[in-house]
């Protein structure tokens, strides 16, 4: 049964992020980036990590996917033709294709890693009490800074992207 559920989410992760890369229309994108971040919730919950499953659904799926389609619905990029790709952009795309199955391959034909030594392994809640002590003294200045800097890269491209309505002369 974990099989298939790991099977099942892999592709759903997988179908969402085709989905995000392949599609035009920039609020399908996002419906579609959606569901690649509640698969990979879904591999988190199959890990036993459910804090991490528990944020990425509240932080990212929650909030950066609501965003980023308000922003999109704001700014009216609804999607459509874009510019036809040139020679280099083909021979990028070839070539990070080819990148692709190199490291499929060398993932596929490697050994596998040595089972974890489970004698060494520190309690899992000693381990959640040092990361949010540190997130919330020693880290925070920089996680703030971050958000600030994202917000600030927000409203820039918001104001950018902002189409000039011709005035009506009277």
């Amino acid at each position: 049964m974990s099989d298939l559920l790991f099977f099942a989410f892999t592709a759903l992760t997988a179908g969402g992020a085709l989905g995000v890369v392949l599609n035009k229309n920039a609020v399908h994108a996002a419906f579609c980036l959606l569901l690649s971040l509640l698969g990979t919730a879904g591999l988190f919950v199959l890990l036993n990590a459910y804090l991490l499953a528990a944020l990425l659904i509240l932080v990212y799926a929650g909030a950066v996917v609501a965003l980023f389609v308000f922003v999109v619905m704001l700014i009216g990029m609804q999607g459509g033709t874009g510019k036809p790709t040139g020679r280099l952009a083909t021979v990028g795309a070839f070539l990070a294709f080819i990148a692709l199955l190199a490291g499929a391959f060398v993932t596929l034909t490697r050994e596998p890693l040595p089972p974890p030594v489970l004698a060494n392994m520190p309690p899992v809640g000693a381990e959640l009490k040092l990361y949010a002590y540190q997130l919330f003294t020693t880290y925070l200045l920089p996680v703030e800074v971050s958000g600030f800097l994202l917000l600030v890269a927000m409203i820039g491209v918001i104001v950018l992207a902002k189409k000039d309505k011709p005035e009506a002369k009277a």
